[in-house]
This record gives structure tokens, C-alpha cells and sequence, in this order.
């Protein structure tokens, strides 16, 4: 499969017959070895690296250079996948500080473009100002894991005719800022339909229906890889939790089995 570009991502949206963008997370070298060998069109290195991996409650103890160790690895092991890498909680609070932080992680880690979340209007200046010095930007709206606090929870967007409207007008003010494609999640079904016709560029839904015109999902959610199961919107195609406790278990209960062997042998 050749690599997609920018160029190739938005052009999608013009296809008469297509079939949607997939992207996953991924955040280790081995994993991305294996994703570069699918058909899989984006990766996503997200911050929620810290959930997953690192074991943080949520994903704003995630730190930039945190991010640039796990994005680096994922390169290195998915050169032929175009990388999403997130800027992750407090590397972008202000425009200046947003610059330093993506050309910071954009350079050292090779990947294709940086993701942040939010309209507001620095945050539209800081899209403006990266795409001017060719660092591509994807957007992120509806649930954004990095304001949970200030948002009250997880919960889904777009429910009420504000809400609605308000993502909206987000979603074309990132594109009117340069951003090649957003992610919508956790955003009511038809408004994230409504979004998708309103834009040029594609959308990325997660938890948002099947409408957009792309999907995104968690790799370790989809394998169902932790002891919990994935958000309701995720249907894991395995449960390689019980399935590694199951062989881990096994090997330990042979191991035991010979030694058992062994020592009975010696008496005799």
C-alpha cells in the first residue's frame, strides 16, 4: 500500500466510492512493525499513551517529551505509515509555546503531522501559524480527554441545539485554519453526519457513527488487550487479555509440571 500524504487524505473526501479512512493508535516499535505491513491507512501516536501504557488516570500527565519517545518508536517501526503524533495536555497553551512544542516533536520524530484539541481562537492562530511553516495539523473536537476537568466527564457532544452548533462552527473554523482533517469523538450520530457534509476535508470519527469518513480507534481497545472492557462503542474482534493469561498460565503450570518431574527422578 502506498503511503497517503496530505494531499491523498483530503482528496479522499472527493471520491465518489470510497471506502473509509482507518486509523489506529499504536504506541510501540513492534506493534507498528506489524501495522506497516496492513492495509492500514493512519497511525495515531495519542497522549492516550498514558491511559494505556503508562497507567496514568487520565491523559493530561502526559508530557511532551513522554510523546516524543513513543512517537519516535512508532516511526521507527511504521516508516511507510503516515503518523498522526498528539501534542499532548499543556504543550500548546499559548501560540508561542505551540510552536516550540510541534516543531519540537514534528522534527525529532519524523512523523507526517501533530494533532491538537480545540477551536478556540489561539489555538485557530497556532494552526494558521504551523501549516505556514509545514508542519500539517489534524483537529480533534467533541470530547477532548485534555479538558475532561474543565468539561465536567466523558460524555457525548451535540446532544442540544447549542452544543450542536457549536461543533459546527468548530469544525469549520479548524478547516478555514488549515487543518487536512478532524477528529470528531464522542459526537451525537447526525450532527456528526451534518459536520462531515458541511466540510471539504475529512472527518475521523470515535464514538460518533458510522458516517464519517473515517474511523479511529484504539489498538489495545480493540484487541481488548487491558482487563477492562473497551468503551462501549469499540467491539473488541478478540480478548488477548485472557488469552495472554491463559498461555502465561499455561507455560508456568508446564514449568512447574517438570520440575516436579526433575525433582521426582533425582529421589529415585
Amino acid at each position: 500500500m502506498k503511503k497517503l500524504t496530505t494531499l491523498k487524505i483530503k482528496d479522499h473526501k472527493l471520491k465518489e466510492k470510497k471506502v473509509p479512512l482507518q486509523m489506529l493508535t499504536c504506541y510501540d516499535f513492534q506493534t507498528a512493525q506489524m501495522l506497516n505491513q496492513t492495509e492500514l491507512d493512519l497511525i495515531l501516536v495519542g497522549d492516550s499513551v498514558g491511559n494505556v501504557v503508562l497507567g496514568y488516570d487520565t491523559t493530561i500527565h502526559v508530557s511532551l517529551d513522554e510523546m516524543k519517545i513513543f512517537v519516535a518508536a512508532v516511526k521507527r517501526g511504521a516508516p511507510d505509515k503516515f503518523i498522526v503524533a498528539d501534542l499532548p495536555f499543556g504543550s500548546y497553551s499559548t501560540v508561542e509555546q505551540g510552536l516550540t512544542s510541534a516543531v519540537e516533536l514534528f522534527q525529532y520524530t519524523g512523523a507526517e503531522s501533530v494533532k491538537l484539541e480545540g477551536a478556540f481562537p489561539y489555538q485557530l492562530e497556532l494552526i494558521e501559524r504551523l501549516t505556514q511553516i509545514g508542519i500539517p495539523v489534524m483537529g480533534h473536537i467533541g470530547l477532548t480527554p485534555q479538558s475532561v476537568h474543565e468539561l465536567g466527564g466523558y460524555y457525548v457532544h451535540g446532544k442540544d441545539e447549542d452544543s450542536a452548533n457549536k461543533l459546527v462552527q468548530e469544525a469549520l473554523k479548524l478547516q478555514k485554519a488549515g487543518c487536512f482533517a478532524v477528529v470528531l469523538e464522542c459526537v451525537q450520530k447526525d450532527i456528526a453526519t451534518l459536520i462531515t457534509n458541511e466540510l471539504s476535508i475529512p472527518t475521523i470519527g470515535i464514538g460518533a457513527g458510522d458516517k464519517t469518513d473515517g474511523q479511529v480507534l484504539v489498538f489495545n481497545d480493540l484487541l481488548q488487550m487491558g482487563p477492562k472492557r473497551p468503551p462501549k462503542f469499540c467491539t473488541p474482534v478478540a480478548n488477548l487479555f485472557e488469552l495472554k493469561k491463559e498461555l502465561i498460565e499455561q507455560y508456568l503450570t508446564d514449568k512447574k509440571k517438570v520440575k516436579n518431574v526433575e525433582e521426582e527422578s533425582s529421589v529415585h
